[in-house]
């Protein structure tokens, strides 16, 4: 029996976390209820409960769920051989596409996340640390190889991090759409020449 159950509490979990999702973009996170959760799930809202003591909680699960999709994908490339200049540009495009695609054509889900910028920060937090180790694990690859050069590989994961925000960030990829600016490929040559061994820039 303890089996079982050990199966069906991830499965419930999941379940709920799914349709959660799919209300949100489809009635916005502010009015969708635990109430709506649990009647698309034909259970009672005490069931839903047992597995998120809040809907925040709820929040903070769809939320981890989506930042969890970038952040496997960013694992992928990192793990893939090859040239570390190209992964590094792959990962980085990458990181703004998913991010572009999910938020800014998609007013509800583009509100869930302001509102995780607000309620949940560590969360988001947790994202960008993962996504700063993701880009310091190529980097790292890339002075191994001998072809980046970095005194302080988290330092250089880091700049290059917070000099892509206006790319990686929901919130500022909505604002920034319309406005001039370098094109994300011009900014990560800047950034490759930046970390390419001197001499060879």
């Amino acid at each position: 029996m303890t089996l079982v159950s050990e199966h069906i509490e991830p499965d419930t979990r999941e379940r709920i976390l799914v349709v959660a999702e799919r209300l949100f973009r489809e009635i916005g996170y502010q009015k969708t209820t635990v109430g709506d959760i649990a009647k698309a799930l034909r259970m009672s809202p005490a069931n839903v409960y047992r597995f998120f003591d809040s809907k925040k909680a709820i929040h903070e699960g769809v939320c981890r769920s989506l930042m969890g999709e970038v952040e496997a994908a960013g694992h992928v490339i990192l793990a893939r051989p090859g040239p570390a200049p190209e992964r590094l540009r792959e990962l980085l495009t990458t990181i703004h596409r998913m991010n572009s695609e999910r938020y800014i054509g998609d007013s509800k889900l583009h509100e869930m996340v302001e509102i995780a910028m607000e309620e949940s920060w560590e969360v988001c937090m947790a994202h960008i640390q993962t996504i700063i180790e993701t880009i310091g694990g190529v980097i790292a690859q890339g002075v191994a190889s001998g072809e980046f050069e970095a005194a302080d590989i988290p330092l250089a994961a880091m700049c290059t991090c917070h000099a892509l925000v206006a790319y990686f960030h929901p919130q500022m990829i909505a604002q920034s759409q319309k406005k001039p600016g370098p094109s994300i490929d011009q900014m990560i040559d800047f950034i490759l020449v930046a970390l390419a061994p001197r001499g060879r820039k």
